[in-house]
């Protein structure tokens, strides 16, 4: 039976930032820059799988710079369209678009003297990326709908889960923009390339939800910990975060054990409910080549995952159609964020319907 510490270990280059946890080499390399470049108004750009705790960073270099007392303002810029992203960031005036009924103050404006976080950078669209750069370059824009020039002085750090030089060989970031934001960039470990810091990690949490939810688990079994420390992580921090407040929840007595983990971390494979019974899959497929929702033709050996992929291709292309190729219009009809829609059409080849 093993407790672990909940506080992270002073390293050799000082006590690490308030707010992030780990001493391994790659998170001490991460202290040094966010002190350094704190200090200074230079933009940064974070890069890193998602839930390796871009955030988290961007709110420490703002909290440890001179402008820690101004607002640190967060956007997830792939999380709205286009058109509702532009008026989020810059604002608008009464009457710019059908739904305005007041004017607006955006984001940009609402962080003057302080930082606003552009999380998924790589969402944006090319005509946002221009607002962006001037932004950038000038310190100016205007609201959406408004001819009035507004300065602000802001800074602003940007985060991507995407490699941006590879979305700028393909023709989906502006290169004038990657060199803008590019001035410092942290790169952030996933957690499988800081396997030393899991055990403060895991520590870290059981404090956290033993008090959200009046419990005592304070101790890991041993070879809990040592499947802990051997899964791949694909989720990251944000992934061990969830599998432990699971445990302190589900745990009968005061010991986080292997029974309390996830199959996926005990290497087994995960169990599926819902999916279609393999022994129906061959009747399935061909009444769906029968009414002509899919094209006869192999399946390959995954049939559920063919079946679903080739049905979403051809409901792509058929509302495409219908919409005269415009992306926004058939995003719209399929319900679906008009960047899904991109990513979709990446996926399947369809960049040029």
């Amino acid at each position: 039976m093993t407790r672990v510490s909940s506080n992270p270990a002073i390293g050799e280059h000082g006590p690490p930032i308030p707010g992030l946890i780990g001493n391994g080499p790659a998170m001490q390399h991460c202290y040094r820059l966010v002190r350094q470049v704190a200090q200074s108004n230079a933009s940064v750009l974070l890069l890193g799988e998602t839930g390796t705790g871009k955030e988290l960073i961007a709110k420490a270099i703002h909290r440890l710079s001179p402008r820690g007392s101004g607002p640190f303002i967060r956007v997830n810029c792939g999380a709205l369209h286009e058109n509702l992203l532009e008026s989020e960031l810059f604002g608008h005036v009464r009457g710019a678009f059908t739904g305005a009924v007041d004017n607006r103050t955006g984001r940009f404006e609402a962080a003057h003297t302080g930082t606003v976080f552009l999380d998924e950078i790589n969402s944006t669209t090319a005509k946002l990326q221009v607002k962006l750069l001037r932004v950038l370059q000038e310190h100016e824009f205007e609201r959406v709908g408004d001819t009035q020039t507004i300065r602000v002085d802001t800074r602003v750090i940007a985060a991507s889960n995407r490699d941006l030089l590879e979305e700028i060989d393909a023709g989906r970031f502006r290169e004038d923009l990657y060199y803008r934001l590019n001035v410092v960039t942290i790169y952030l470990p996933p957690l499988r390339e800081r396997r030393e810091d899991i055990p403060l990690l895991v520590g870290h949490f059981l404090r956290i939800y033993n008090e959200q939810n009046l419990r005592h688990v304070p101790h890991v079994q041993p070879k809990a910990m040592e499947m802990l420390c051997r899964y791949e992580w694909p989720g990251n921090v944000r992934e061990l975060q969830n599998y432990v407040e699971r445990a302190v929840v589900l745990a009968p007595g005061d010991e986080l054990t292997c029974d309390l983990l996830p199959d996926a971390v005990l290497g087994q494979k995960p169990r599926r409910i819902g999916r279609v019974r393999p022994a129906n899959l061959d009747a399935l497929v061909a009444e769906l080549v029968e009414q002509g929702v899919i094209a006869a033709g192999p399946q390959g050996d995954n049939l559920y995952a063919s079946i679903v992929s080739r049905v979403e291709k051809e409901l792509i292309l058929q509302v495409l159609a219908g919409c005269d190729n415009v992306q926004t219009k058939a995003a719209d009809r399929l319900g679906i964020n008009r960047n899904t829609l991109r990513k979709k059409l990446e996926e399947y080849g369809l960049e040029r319907p």
